[in-house]
């Protein structure tokens, strides 16, 4: 068992690697969650694909994301419960539905879904060991997306959130 010194250091040092964010990630609290998000990745894609995602939009007199259910005023110790479900609700409806004729735009949308999903994992990992609960005005805000999407075709629907990624990454960042 010579050899088991040196495994011991090497399985230490990749753990460690794992746990620390590459270059471009920042941590983000979510509550009682720490997740590390490429978000430099994140914003180059989309601001890459931006201008020809909300030229697809065509109603532009409604938000899903925005106000009167702003983001912005969900109190902190929602902010895991919330991310997690928005985190979700881009895996498993948005980007599903968001493709085009441009494979250039194709790959931005799945590089940034690849994203999304890596972060839904880790902030998943984090909230069951947490046992974090979504509060009552975050479950309505988030109800409240949902109802905007769904009176939408799916098409439609899955463009205009893609287009409003913006909003969602802003609100990610401001509550840092």
């Amino acid at each position: 068992m010579r050899g088991s010194p040196l495994f011991l250091c090497l399985f230490s040092v990749s753990c460690w690697v794992n746990l620390m964010p590459t270059a471009g990630d920042k941590i983000f609290h979510f509550g009682a969650c720490r997740v590390s998000v490429s978000m430099a990745e994140i914003r180059a894609g989309f601001t890459a694909i931006k201008a020809d995602i909300q030229s697809r939009d065509p109603i532009r007199s409604l938000s899903i994301l925005s106000h009167p259910h702003s983001l912005h005023k969900v109190k902190s110790s929602d902010r895991c419960c919330i991310t997690h479900h928005l985190f979700t609700f881009y895996v498993d409806k948005v980007f599903k539905h968001c493709r085009t004729e441009d494979p250039f735009v194709n790959r931005k949308i799945s590089s940034i879904a690849n994203s999304f999903l890596s972060a839904r994992r880790k902030l998943g990992q984090c909230r069951e060991q947490n046992s974090c609960e979504c509060g009552e005005e975050s479950t309505e805000k988030f109800k409240q997306i949902l109802a905007n999407y769904e009176g939408l075709n799916v098409t439609s629907a899955a463009m205009k959130s893609l287009g409003e990624l913006d909003i969602l990454l802003d609100w990610m960042e401001k509550s840092r």
